[in-house]
């Protein structure tokens, strides 16, 4: 099967007046493949501070939100966020147009379950740091060593939760 859709474009709505070059089920099956962990600035940062010389556990299960990298020896956990993906207000967000109620629930709520992680997070004992996918890439992006060393800082310090950039 074809992901272009045989149904004429004039019948297959982006929303907003746009066309979908995709059917439902083959945009579907393209959405579900986009994963949510090793993603390019998470590797980026891992590799960073590894060459730094630290180490970390990755995405365990047994501790809530599932964090990108677990710090253990300084109980702090490192989230590596998708500014799309988590709603941050940056350059690299935009409200999609299409199926904008949609979007709007989606976004939202993911924004809501990362609210609940953090005080799941904070309430064990966890510090928490997240990292925003701009702080990594687009026009204000930061040079990779200096986020490493950051959260190098961040974590030897045991300062509290905060955000890269905020």
């Amino acid at each position: 099967m074809t992901l272009l859709s045989r149904t004429p474009p004039h019948e297959r709505s982006g929303g907003a007046g746009r066309t979908d070059i995709m059917s439902a089920e083959a945009r579907s099956r393209l959405m579900a493949r986009i994963g949510g962990r090793n993603t390019k600035p998470e590797v980026i940062l891992r590799k960073a501070l590894f060459r730094l010389g630290f180490r970390y556990r990755l995405h365990p299960r047994d501790i809530p939100g599932r964090p990108d990298m677990v710090f253990p020896r300084w109980r702090a956990v490192v989230f590596v966020h998708g500014c799309f993906w988590h709603g941050h207000d940056c350059h690299l967000f935009k409200w999609p147009k299409g199926n904008a109620v949609f979007w709007r629930a989606k976004i939202s709520g993911n924004v809501e379950r990362d609210r609940r992680t953090l005080d799941a997070l904070t309430a064990q004992g966890w510090r928490v740091l997240t990292v925003w996918e701009c702080a990594l890439r687009g026009r204000g992006r930061l040079p990779v060593e200096s986020i490493a060393q950051t959260v190098s800082n961040w974590l030897m310090a045991g300062d509290p939760s905060r955000d890269i950039p905020r």
